[in-house]
């Protein structure tokens, strides 16, 4: 209500009337501040899904940030809710109230954490959504990552149309038959993760560099990708295609690249090839000027080998043997990282109930022992100098870190629109935590948030699967990185 005055004769008459223009103002700018009625219907029409599917990691929120949707205190809150279910319902509640640019401000932090499903399924066209009602029927939103099983008929029929990211065990073991066929999709335009990797600066480089590895050689090393995607249905019937891998190792190459590495990718290789390409990999002679290396292997697997696209197994020992002081003696004292995205069983993780924990949650025998023993006259050799005093000895394998994405026995889980869970959780904590954290608890990091992540395959088998990856390590120092930073001299 406003006061107004109306002249009655000689004297002032004070009227209440209601203040119909403010209310009008008023309602325009809260309009002006919250999201738009369709947008509003979307989040709420997908609440459900987004609820349990969404990943809201530090990276989302920066995205957020960025885009001026979220102050700092709603990143405090939001980080500060006890499980990744309370962080997604929070911010669901949050997003109506930050203005008519949250929800595309949204959507964009979704596309740069590669949660590229929840994209696509907030932003279909009405029309689409209209006609593939029907699909929603078959397949209930609830169902946009899991291990399932579908005849070729469903697929021929179109109850599988929108394409969502499964994931899938990592091996079939050789001559166990095939009793269906896997739930797996193409690609389509699906692309890596694209923030850049965070710089070290100047000040933590001073104070850290001392007490660490050396690492500051441009480049700081090469990494070898080998990546088997495609398997020889002649030779190995029984290995299917690792749809996903073609986004992990092209993850991997960038990743490296923006880390300082030069990176040589080589995919689907027969076992002996793989063999030569490690062999001639690490003899290289520009290893001197190097300060450090990396090898990443991504295929089918058991414990202790991977598979060729030949059903060949090469044995991991043979790999890192292939890299110890003896055999490579340019990288002696120089970290060799490696990292394996390979099953090492077929035995799923189906998890066990946490005791007083939330409703629901989003090994040493495989440090290698001593062997192989070729050129250990030429090794003995070297060790004296020229008037024939004995050097510093070496153990056999040092200076090594090795992550794998499963534990001894179980399998390993990949996306087939994403990814595997382990390079997607490695890719990002490099890119936002090697400025300024060092490789092994780095590594850690990655242990946490595979252990976070759950499957979701209702009415089969693998429904709430899980993963647990591990890693092994001789390293000697705190191994930064120090991403992007050149020391000058």
């Amino acid at each position: 209500m406003t006061k107004t005055s109306v002249r009655n004769g000689n004297s002032l008459t004070a009227v209440m009337r209601p203040a119909t223009s403010q209310k009008h103002i008023c309602w325009s700018k809260m309009k002006e501040c919250g999201m738009l009625e369709r947008d509003r219907q979307t989040l709420r029409k997908y609440s459900a899904i987004l609820g349990r599917e969404m990943e809201v990691d530090e990276q989302f929120i920066l995205s957020l940030r960025a885009a001026n949707i979220l102050t700092d205190s709603n990143v405090q809150t939001l980080m500060a809710a006890g499980t990744p279910q309370k962080r997604n319902l929070n911010l669901l509640l949050l997003l109506p109230k930050r203005g008519p640019d949250a929800f595309s401000s949204f959507c964009s932090a979704l596309q740069d954490t590669d949660q590229h499903h929840l994209y696509e399924l907030l932003t279909q066209s009405p029309e689409k959504d209209s006609k593939e009602t029907h699909v929603e029927s078959i397949q209930p939103e609830e169902q946009l990552e899991g291990m399932a099983g579908q005849t070729t008929r469903q697929r021929r029929e179109g109850f599988v149309k929108s394409s969502p990211p499964y994931p899938i065990q990592e091996m079939i073991p050789a001559k166990r038959p095939r009793t269906q066929e896997s739930m797996e999709f193409s690609l389509d335009a699906d692309s890596p993760i694209s923030t850049p990797v965070l710089p070290c600066c100047h000040d933590f480089y001073l104070s850290h560099c001392h007490q660490s590895y050396k690492m500051n050689s441009s480049p700081r090393g090469f990494a070898l990708v080998i990546s088997n995607v495609t398997f020889d249905p002649h030779a190995a019937p029984d290995l299917d295609p690792r749809k996903g891998g073609e986004v992990d190792d092209e993850v991997l190459r960038k990743v490296f690249t923006e880390l300082g590495f030069l990176v040589m990718v080589h995919r689907d290789l027969p076992a002996q090839e793989m063999r030569s390409c490690i062999e001639n990999f690490s003899r290289r002679a520009d290893h001197r000027t190097m300060d450090s290396c990396v090898v990443c292997l991504l295929s089918h697997g058991v414990e202790g080998a991977i598979y060729g696209t030949d059903g060949q197994l090469l044995q991991l020992d043979w790999v890192f043997e292939s890299f110890d002081n003896a055999h490579c003696p340019l990288l002696q004292n120089k970290p060799k990282m490696f990292f394996i995205q390979a099953c090492r069983g077929d035995e799923m993780d189906c998890g066990v109930e946490q005791i007083d924990g939330p409703t629901r949650t989003c090994s040493p025998s495989c440090e290698q022992v001593d062997a192989g023993r070729e050129g250990q006259g030429e090794a003995v050799s070297r060790q004296r100098g020229e008037m024939g005093t004995p050097r510093i000895k070496l153990p056999q394998r040092s200076d090594m870190i090795c992550g794998f994405a499963s534990l001894k026995g179980t399998a390993a889980m990949r996306n087939t629109k994403r990814g595997s869970w382990f390079v997607q959780e490695l890719n990002k904590a490099l890119r936002l935590h090697a400025k300024d954290t060092h490789l092994s608890d780095i590594m850690v990091q990655v242990n946490g948030r595979i252990k976070e992540r759950e499957g979701y395959a209702p009415g089969t088998a693998h429904h709430r699967c899980k993963e647990m990856s591990e890693f092994t390590s001789s390293l000697c120092k705190d191994l930064y990185l120090f991403p992007k930073y050149q020391p000058q001299y």
